[in-house]
């Protein structure tokens, strides 16, 4: 894989991370219509923690408790 080509595939992950958290914040925007930015954003933050269809992560292997 050229550099160029790890370069895009890079920025192609970044940017679906970005679009994935927009899409997340108007989803809660859409449930909870009169929360504050900053409830949102604690919203944001806890989905970003949140594992709830891979609770051990993704991977086989030892559970880390590296963020515990």
């Amino acid at each position: 894989m050229s550099e160029n080509s790890a370069v895009k595939r890079l920025r192609l992950a970044l940017d679906m991370y970005e679009t994935g958290e927009q899409m997340q914040r108007m989803r809660l925007r859409r449930q909870r219509p009169s929360a504050t930015d900053a409830e949102i954003e604690a919203a944001v933050r806890a989905w970003r923690i949140s594992r709830p269809a891979a609770p051990t992560g993704d991977a086989v292997g030892r559970v880390s408790q590296r963020f515990a």
